[in-house]
Formats: structure tokens, sequence, C-alpha cells
């Protein structure tokens, strides 16, 4: 009879590597418990499709004030080279194309809302304008649109003054002139705001969602008594965090990607420029990191109300401090260290912006990544420091 004599290393690697495998196979079960949670609460389904399609949409198309395919009309009893060119300035994509129209219509079409703007030319205006006398142009606006009707009116202005510059100075000045400003925007070429605001709602509702639905799957089983059940199971309190950041993060992600795809890209014409792979590992290390913040929201409070009045305040400052409402360049410089060492929306919202917008590669964003995965290290050791304390009393 022979004895095996075995290496104490290689026991000890056997039994880590069946820890491992124990652990792992614990947070799948938790984590499908947990989806199966949500799957059977039509609330929050609802919740976050909505979200992520109505909303968005909504977002980036009902408080638009840019000046997009506006009426022009024009009265021209000039009949000039100068009042065709202004007639052909006026074009796509801020107006549509301009209709000449007689003097005596211009109430009727104004009044029927079929024109916004009319421009009327008098007579004798480029000769008036050749010879140096002095003469007028009229527009007329129609101001219920306010916000649309005053940046149209800057608009038109803008565009008669250059096209009169143009007139009085001639083919020959113009090419004489020593330095000629051509100016290209890149990335959205004809400064569309629902380009930029489409995607950052998709942003803002991945960190309202990633912090309301973790926070709110704790506090629901601690004010429903099922957190016991956890307690006497032979899981550890990592396994049970990991395994709710998993499952409701697994949701808002695949939430967000059908939103770029079918809302952003699809339903509003938003040309997506980078790597969506690139976009979705930038994604989940973001949602690890504020679902982490979620659970420590969640064991802070008690019950929902405290849960909702404690997240309310700290998501609107992550928001509204995040560089995707306003420039960071516009905000004191101290606080600009503050946000971007405390939270990790800025770095997520620029992350967003260069992966989606430009199309950067990992050898830029990176140093974003890094961010976000220091700052979510310390958000999950927190929070799973309190975690062992409420839940665990550890």
């Amino acid at each position: 009879m022979t004895t095996e004599v075995r290496n104490p290393q290689a026991i000890q690697k056997e039994g880590n590597r069946s820890g491992l495998l124990t652990h792992l196979f614990n947070i799948y079960r938790l984590a499908w418990k947990e989806l199966r949670s949500i799957r059977a609460d039509p609330i929050v389904l609802i919740l976050v499709a909505y979200t992520f399609s109505l909303a968005v949409y909504t977002v980036a198309t009902g408080a638009s004030a840019e000046a997009k395919d506006l009426t022009v009309g024009v009265v021209d009893e000039d009949h000039s080279d100068l009042s065709r060119s202004l007639l052909t300035a006026l074009n796509p994509p801020l107006f549509k194309r301009s209709v000449i129209i007689a003097a005596d219509d211009i109430d009727t079409d104004m009044n029927s809302g079929r024109l916004i703007f009319v421009l009327e030319i008098p007579p004798k205006f480029q000769s008036d304008l050749l010879t140096g006398r002095q003469t007028s142009l009229q527009l007329n606006v129609d101001a219920t649109a306010l916000a649309q009707a005053g940046n149209g009116a800057l608009y038109i202005q803008a565009i008669i003054a250059q096209e009169i510059a143009n007139f009085r100075a001639g083919r020959e000045a113009a090419l004489s002139a020593p330095v000629n400003v051509v100016v290209h925007a890149k990335f959205n070429p004809n400064l569309y705001a629902h380009w930029f605001s489409s995607v950052i709602q998709v942003v803002n509702n991945i960190t309202m969602l990633a912090v309301i639905l973790t926070g709110a799957a704790l506090i629901r089983e601690r004010e429903q008594g099922t957190v016991e059940h956890l307690l006497v199971m032979p899981v550890v309190p990592a396994e049970i965090m990991l395994s709710k950041i998993i499952a409701n993060g697994l949701v808002i992600l695949i939430a967000a990607i059908l939103s770029l795809k079918l809302v952003v890209e699809w339903w509003l014409k938003v040309p997506i420029a980078g790597s969506l792979i690139l976009f979705v590992t930038g994604a989940t290390l973001y949602v690890f990191t504020v679902a982490a913040l979620g659970i420590l929201l969640g064991t802070i409070a008690t019950t929902m109300g405290q849960f909702a009045l404690l997240a309310g305040p700290i998501l609107l400052i992550m928001q509204l401090l995040s560089g995707g409402a306003t420039p960071m360049e516009s905000m004191p410089v101290w606080l600009q260290y503050v946000m971007r060492i405390a939270s990790p929306t800025p770095h997520f919202v620029a992350f967003a912006q260069a992966v989606l917008y430009r199309g950067a590669d990992l050898p830029i964003v990176w140093p974003l990544l890094a961010a976000m995965a220091v700052i979510g290290s310390v958000y999950f050791a927190f929070a799973l420091l309190r975690f062992r304390r409420v839940i665990f009393g550890i």
C-alpha cells in the first residue's frame, strides 16, 4: 500500500481555486435572483424603458431654441443682382428655401403661420447702396416663437451684412485680402443642439438609474425584511454587493446600448463616430462606480423616502457639475479639482464625448478610464465597509 504525499503549496492553490469558484458561483446565483426580481417588477421595467427611449427623445427635441428650417419670405421690389444674392443666401439648414411673395401677402402669410420672417427689399436698393445714399431693409418677425425668432433674426442680419460687404468689396478686393478665414465646424457641422443633448441625456440616465436601482434594491430588502435571509446564507458581504451591482448594471447597460443605437443613431439621426465596444467598456466601469455609490447611500438611509431625499441632491450636483450641462472651464478652478477628484461623472462625460463624437481610441481615453477605476475602487471599498457594518454588524 502506497501513501500519496501532496505538496502543501499545491493543496493551498487548489483550495484557493475552489474558494474562488465558490465566490463566483454565489455571485452568479445572487445576481440571477436580482434579475428575476427586476423582471417581476413592471414599474422598474417601464421606468428603464421610458428613461432610455422617450425621455431621451423629448429632451433632445422638445426644448430646442436653435434656428432650423425656419420659413422666410422675400418681397423683392428691386430685382437687382444684390437682391437676388440675398434671396439665395437664406438657405438650408438654418432656413427653408426662401420664397418670393407680394407685399400685399405679408400679413396673410404671417397671420396664418406659413412664414416666420419676411424681408422687404425696397426699390433702387442696389443703386442707392452703390451711390452712397441712405437706404434700409425691413425684416418682419413673428415673435410668437420667441427664442427661434430672436436667433433667426440675428442670423438673417449677419447674412445680410456679409452679403452686402461682399457685394461692395467686389471679387477683386476679396481676392486681394491678406487673410481669408474659413471656418469648419467638426463633429457637428450644422451645430445641431440635439446631437449634444441626446448623448448627454443617455449619460445622465445611466448615472441616475445606476444609483437609484442599486440603492433601492438594498432599501427594499431592508424594508421587507428579506435581508435577514441573506445573513443566514453562506455568503459574504462583497458577494451580495457585487451581485446587486452586476444585475442592475447589466440592465442599465443593455438599455443604454439600445438607446444609443435605436433612439440616438436611428431615430434622431445622430452619427456615432467611435467604437461602441470601447464606450461599453467605459460605461461598465462607470456603472460599477456609481452603483457602488447607490449601495453606499442605501446603507445610510433606512427607508425609501430617506433614500430619495438623500440621492436627489447628490444626483443633481453630479449632473450639473459634470461638464455636460455647462463646460468645466466655466466653473471655478477649485470646484473643477473637487469634481474631478470626488466624482466619476466629469471623467465619463469627457470619455463619452471623446468616443462617441470624435471617435477617440483607447490610447487617448485611457487616463479617463484610469480615473474612473480609482474613484470606483474608493467608492466600493467605503460602501463595503458601511455594508458590513450596517447589514452584517461586522
